[in-house]
């Protein structure tokens, strides 16, 4: 990774190297496992759904849209969230965020009727709200853009390992634990993958410190060399916007939203619908679709982890989107012809996983290139808020076609072309600024 000239000499990178590995280790694997709970608290019920829709007699169409409604709640409510977390302090809101959504997971169980499916999915959307812009925003009180591009690829693994763990996971509750105590597997699925998202939240009010200087683990001078690293890198771009009307009123972080929004359209139909495609390959043992399922995250994962740090090494971010976003694209119209083959269908699945879960972290590494304090907040969630309308069209989008048509083709072939379309988006993106 290239460090810039001010940083100083040798020894003294070596240094600092030495002390934000220290700060990685405390504070990113209780964030990139709180980010695993929240991710498989929203996608669980695509695995759920292998039970709960013909137990309920759900169609695919009222399947798709309780999935979607909770990104209106997330949408809503995402904005206000990051404003509130940027007044009170990470700690605080961040625990409440995870209290009340594992709380809300879990009374999924009791659903018997569409209209509570419906309502506690909207109430679950807007529970979470927040949390991700709010962890992005939080740790760009912590480490300077140049090294942003890693530690959000290292923070938001857990995204891709909540499929790799959750789907066998998943699969192997329904299977084994259906009709205990008069429950079936996917009440008790939503249920106990609750329970560690309500301690996470507990246990964050006493670990996480709101900023380096509430840090005890740290020394004065440690927290004066995070201080001057991070007043170094606002130097370099002194033309960082602070205020709410910067974040929400600013052309590059509308932008923002519709390039996340084309990388959501793919990954929740991937999230979400996989489970569902694998069944309607030939594959029907529940367990056994699990672990198919999570080999297209594992792909995810490396990905994420491959572009995030071959972009903080190269200090390049566009093109570091753009041939994500092609493979990508190609990879979902391929998988269209797949569709009776459960073997090609997880291959092709499993490519365009690692390209556009790995597009992830370099895009999220771009807002605070341009945006700091309350507008930073602010372009971190209303970036997120348009991206997550995604949530709503994908699983809206893809139940009515299946129901419609039965088969999954138009749906796939529109978010393989709405990717495409976002490159355009990153190449009209400024060079000089989000390359840093």
């Amino acid at each position: 990774m290239s460090i810039p000239s001010s940083v100083g000499g040798t020894a003294e990178v070596s240094s600092h190297d030495e002390l934000y590995q220290r700060v990685i280790w405390r504070l990113i694997p209780l964030l990139g496992l709180c980010y695993l709970t929240a991710y498989l608290d929203r996608i669980n019920i695509g695995s759920a759904k292998l039970q709960m829709a013909e137990q309920l007699s759900f169609s695919e169409t009222a399947y798709g849209l309780g999935a979607g409604l909770f990104f209106v709640g997330y949408i809503l409510f995402e904005v206000p969230s990051n404003v509130v977390l940027e007044k009170v302090g990470a700690r605080l809101w961040l625990a409440r965020i995870m209290i009340s959504w594992g709380i809300l997971s879990g009374l999924t169980m009791l659903v018997t009727q569409a209209w509570q499916f419906y309502l506690l999915r909207f109430l679950l959307g807007a529970a979470e709200a927040g949390f991700l812009p709010g962890v992005l925003f939080y740790l760009t009180g912590w480490f300077p853009s140049w090294r942003r591009g890693r530690i959000i690829a290292l923070f938001m693994i857990g995204l891709p390992l909540s499929s790799l763990v959750g789907g066998p996971v998943s699969g192997s509750i329904m299977a084994h634990a259906d009709g205990w105590h008069g429950l079936s597997g996917w009440q008790w699925l939503f249920l106990l993958e609750a329970i560690p998202t309500v301690l996470l939240g507990l246990i964050l009010l006493i670990a996480l410190p709101d900023t380096p200087h509430r840090a005890k683990w740290l020394s004065d001078d440690e927290r004066d060399i995070l201080a001057r690293e991070l007043a170094r890198d606002n130097a370099t771009n002194p033309s960082q916007q602070t205020t709410f009307h910067d974040g929400f009123f600013n052309l590059k972080v509308w932008m923002l939203g519709g390039i996340d929004f084309a990388i959501l359209l793919s990954a929740y139909a991937i999230g979400f619908w996989l489970p569902t495609f694998i069944r309607n390959a030939g594959v029907t043992e529940a367990s056994t679709i699990g672990w198919l399922t999570s080999i297209p995250s594992l792909a995810g994962l490396i990905g994420m982890l491959l572009v995030g740090f071959s972009s903080d090494r190269h200090r390049e971010r566009r093109w570091h989107i753009i041939v994500p976003f092609l493979i990508g694209a190609t990879a979902m119209s391929l998988s269209t012809l797949f569709a009776h083959d459960a073997v090609a269908t997880v291959i092709v699945f499993a490519i365009a996983s690692c390209a556009i879960m790995g597009a992830i972290p370099v895009f999220f590494s771009l807002p605070a290139t341009f945006l700091k304090g309350q507008a930073a907040a602010t372009g971190f969630a209303l970036a997120c808020s348009l991206a997550n309308i995604a949530g709503l069209v994908s699983n809206s989008l893809m139940g009515w076609i299946l129901d419609l048509t039965g088969s999954n083709v138009i749906a796939l072939l529109c978010f393989a072309a709405t990717l495409l379309l976002a490159c355009l988006l990153v190449i009209a993106l400024p060079k000089h600024q989000v390359n840093r």
